[in-house]
């Protein structure tokens, strides 16, 4: 039997809590109401949610109040939603919030399998009318790859749906990770995919496989790189599938990069720079890169920064100073009585490398630069500790999407 014509959204990867800048976690569940307004407004068949929809498995009271507001007016418009768990909304123990949803009757979680005695794993199917829904959950540390090299369909259906949370072999690039060659998954007409957080499609015969990209960026590079919210609407029309990345740019996303040199004269540097923008209802991302041969980067006074992004009514804004690198130097271990701090401080590095030597060793400045950032006045603990931890993570050139995006995607 044909497919008759049907049109369905594919998103994934919504993180909803997962900002704790409060006004980036704001934007971040308006970006996913934008999506449900144009489901709705659209009229949409179906919805697919391709994990991680909430960033944790146990997501605040007020992050799921928020999110029942959003299912209830799908419900109310009969639009049918079909969900997997992903890398953070998936728990060991199998119990999570997206169990509290589909209790509700906001949505279906397609995830149903049973394992064989050959070791396979054999899926089986939701149907949305004659459209067979297939699905395995994301799962920490990328564990499902192992598990999809293993699931199969026992039957055909005139239009079949795959839906997994996990990385394929074509978008791993460099990143350290888990990932999966797409052609040993069974076959299927349209793959649901989510966990990395880029825009991606890609087609084999009639099969389409497709990252919609997040419903809104995870953190400070992915909102330089992709700026804004996406997700896909799909319409099958009997043998022929069609694909749109709808995006959604509700704030305008500005970066700004500046090379520095000087960390005792940066801060009137970069004040200088910042004032010949506009910056009014912007998200201002401040990279900073360069070498210091002065000073250091807790020399940089970031809150009177800050201060003035504020008076320039920018949005929000964030900062990443995990390209900025001190300027090595060989030192004597003896020191003058006229060394200064920072003086004293390379030449016990110097001396700890040589005594220690091991690879580790060339983070150790920027980890001492990025362990002296002050606490900003005012500025709430959890805030504070975020920020130190990804300055500590690029430092050390941990990908941000895989620890916590916050981090596994």
């Amino acid at each position: 039997m044909e497919t008759r014509r049907t049109k369905f959204a594919h998103l994934a990867d919504c993180h909803l809590g997962g900002w704790r800048q409060e006004e980036l976690q704001t934007i971040n569940f308006q970006s996913f109401q934008k999506a449900v307004q144009i489901i709705l407004e659209q009229n949409l068949d179906f919805v697919l949610i391709s994990g991680d929809l909430f960033d944790s498995a146990y997501p605040s009271i007020e992050i799921l109040k928020e999110s029942f507001a959003e299912f209830k007016k799908l419900h109310d418009a009969k639009i049918p939603v079909y969900l997997i768990a992903g890398s953070h909304d998936f728990s060991s123990s199998g119990k999570t919030f997206l169990d509290v949803l589909e209790k509700a009757g906001f949505c279906k979680n397609v995830e149903s399998w049973e394992l064989q005695e050959n070791g396979k794993i054999k899926l089986k199917p939701t149907f949305y009318k004659q459209i067979a829904i297939y699905g395995y959950p994301g799962k920490k540390s990328g564990m499902e790859v192992e598990d999809l090299s293993k699931i199969y369909f026992e039957s055909m259906h005139s239009f079949t749906i795959l839906m997994i949370h996990t990385t394929i072999y074509d978008v791993v690039g460099t990143l350290p990770i888990e990932s999966i060659k797409k052609e040993v998954l069974p076959l299927a007409d349209y793959y649901a995919m989510g966990h990395i957080h880029k825009r991606f499609e890609t087609q084999i015969a009639n099969a389409k496989y497709v990252y919609p990209g997040p419903t809104y960026p995870n953190n400070f590079q992915e909102l330089s790189d992709l700026q804004y919210g996406s997700f896909q609407i799909v319409e099958i029309n009997g043998a022929s599938t069609k694909t749109q990345n709808i995006q959604i740019p509700l704030k305008e996303v500005l970066t700004i990069i500046i090379e520095i040199k000087n960390g005792l004269t940066a801060t009137q540097e970069i004040i200088e720079q910042l004032d010949k923008l506009i910056l009014r209802d912007k998200i201002v991302l401040l990279k900073l890169k360069g070498t210091l041969t002065r000073g250091k980067t807790g020399d940089i006074k970031f809150g009177e920064i800050e201060d003035f992004i504020r008076k320039k009514e920018a949005f929000t804004s964030l900062r990443s100073i995990s390209s900025i690198k001190i300027q090595s130097t060989e030192f004597q271990m003896e020191a003058s009585s006229e060394d200064n701090i920072e003086k004293i401080e390379s030449k016990i590095l110097g001396e700890y490398s040589k005594q220690n030597p091991t690879d580790f060793n060339k983070y150790l400045p920027q980890l001492m630069s990025a362990l002296s950032m002050e606490k900003n006045e005012e500025e709430k603990s959890a805030i504070y500790e975020d920020r130190l931890l990804t300055e500590l993570m690029n430092i050390l050139e941990l990908n941000e999407t895989i620890t916590r995006s916050n981090p596994e995607n």
